[in-house]
């Protein structure tokens, strides 16, 4: 059966972001105000997790257009870690 649910080992990352203002510029399958989640599997790579890691703490953008991505300073590196590990999971 095909579930929405993730994989034990990305629950968390997927619960962290469920808590955060994430859903507000990100969907998982739809374009919203920025990629989705699935477009962001698509295009990096585990090699590309420091990055994004980056990206969700700094903001930035360039890499989707000029809508800029908003800060999350308040994001530890360990739980940017692990919503990234869980949006690459979405391939």
């Amino acid at each position: 059966a095909v579930t929405d649910e993730p994989a034990a080992e990305f629950k968390k990352g997927a619960d962290l972001i469920a808590a955060s203002d994430c859903l507000g510029c990100h969907k998982i399958d739809e374009k919203l105000v920025g990629p989705s989640y699935k477009e962001v599997a698509a295009k990096y790579t585990a090699k590309d997790e420091a990055m994004l890691v980056t990206k969700i703490m700094e903001g930035g953008k360039g890499n989707w257009g000029e809508v800029p991505m908003t800060p999350h300073p308040m994001v530890t590196k360990e739980d940017a870690t692990e919503m990234v590990k869980y949006i690459l999971s979405l391939k």
